[in-house]
């Protein structure tokens, strides 16, 4: 099942509650948040005060992304501010088993997020242990960049090892998507697909999230 998930660091964070209200609203599946750490990447975001809060404001699953340093000290603070699923960076994590499974012990999703530049391969030895995994098609840490096309090989492949093991594990991609490159993404394999400047930035984010859902849907029936 293809799934949108908004991403709010893309919106305005002085009317986050009308944010949230307006995605939800609109028929997203997935509420998207990044949390940076100012180290793994250069900027500051979201804490667990704030997930806590945006929790108390949706129904939808709260989908966190942990762009930090030493995920395995951030992951029970967000999962008890109410993350549903959790994910980490391969490249962030020192002891990874150690980590997948804490944020399963806690029961949220557990997945692993792979940088552009970062090969699949080092998925390996956690692959059946993950209920998602991350592409980012951007290097991570801002908002709005442009889309990585070789993220298109890399999805195409990666989908296709997951077919070959026999298993069940949606490919969720990150940065730089949108209407005009959903279906294609859709086709490659994607089954989430985060999407932040392409909603908040357009002159109709309502529009715009129905143009993604009508994507979405064409992609569920196919």
């Amino acid at each position: 099942m293809i799934r949108l998930a908004p991403s709010i660091l893309s919106a305005d964070f002085s009317r986050i509650g009308e944010a949230v209200r307006l995605v939800e609203d609109a028929g997203a599946d997935l509420l998207h948040l990044d949390i940076m750490d100012g180290h793994f990447v250069p900027n500051l975001t979201l804490g667990p005060q704030a997930v806590s809060s945006i929790r108390k404001m949706t129904r939808l699953p709260i989908d966190v992304h942990l762009m930090v340093e030493n995920p395995g000290l951030f992951i029970p603070l967000f999962h008890e501010a109410g993350a549903d699923w959790i994910s980490i960076h391969i490249e962030a994590s020192v002891h990874l088993h150690r980590d997948i499974s804490l944020i399963k012990e806690l029961g949220s999703k557990a997945g692993i997020v792979l940088n552009p530049a970062t090969p699949i391969q080092l998925l390996n030895d956690i692959l059946k242990e993950l209920d998602f995994i991350l592409l980012m098609s951007v290097n991570p840490g801002f908002g709005g960049q442009k889309f990585i096309e070789s993220t298109h090989q890399k999805i195409r492949q990666l989908q296709s090892w997951i077919d070959e093991q026999h298993l069940s594990i949606p490919i969720e991609v990150d940065g730089g998507v949108s209407p005009s490159n959903a279906e294609s993404l859709i086709q490659d394999g994607a089954e989430i697909l985060v999407v932040g400047a392409a909603i908040f930035a357009a002159e109709d984010p309502v529009g715009t999230i129905a143009r993604l859902k009508e994507i979405i849907a064409r992609g569920n029936r196919s």
